[in-house]
């Protein structure tokens, strides 16, 4: 796979450029209901986490704060299968973070709860990480920042403005897990 990935690298890029030319509530609607993906969406999710996952998407997009893409694996609670979903990481003072947009209803976070923290992130490889909960009481700026640059793919689930002050951030930094993430050699 690894000699495929430059050749289809620009080919990715250009669907991923026409795809972000739709308006994104339109396909934000279409991806999820009630908080929780349609088979559209799962279809998409699954598409976008084989991407990244073999390292056919850039490491990390450009802009302030910094964000990229990510396939996390955790082993799942009740099925002991790994399980993989697509994340966006945003770096924050220094550190890389996951922010849940789905609330606590994730199941990627219920998995890494269960494991302890123990998953892996891939981005072309396999890299083994803990993710340690941050407390709700430190999550404001951080979801600030993860949202300001995916506000909108996001705002159905955080209904907020991208803008706001952290005091809009803290009322609903509760109900949103964020996790540091921290590689393990």
């Amino acid at each position: 796979m690894r000699w495929i990935a430059p050749l289809l690298r620009p080919l990715i890029l250009a669907f991923v450029g026409l795809v972000t030319l739709l308006p994104m509530r339109w396909l934000t609607r279409r991806s999820y209901r009630e908080g929780r993906p349609t088979s559209a969406g799962r279809a998409v999710n699954r598409f976008w986490s084989w991407l990244v996952s073999n390292g056919l998407t850039p490491e990390r997009w450009p802009g302030h704060p910094t964000i990229g893409p990510a396939t996390i694996e955790t082993v799942g609670r009740r099925s002991g299968q790994r399980c993989s979903n697509m994340v966006t990481w945003v770096e924050y003072e220094g550190d890389r973070y996951l922010v849940s947009m789905l609330d606590e209803r994730s199941d990627w976070v219920r998995n890494a709860r269960a494991a302890d923290g123990h998953a892996v992130i891939r981005h072309g490889t396999r890299r083994p990480v803990q993710l340690v909960e941050v407390p709700a009481s430190e999550r404001a700026p951080i979801i600030r920042a993860w949202y300001q640059r995916t506000w909108q793919a996001t705002r159905t689930h955080l209904s907020l403005d991208p803008a706001a002050d952290i005091p809009e951030f803290e009322r609903v930094a509760a109900g949103h897990p964020v996790f540091r993430i921290v590689f393990r050699t």
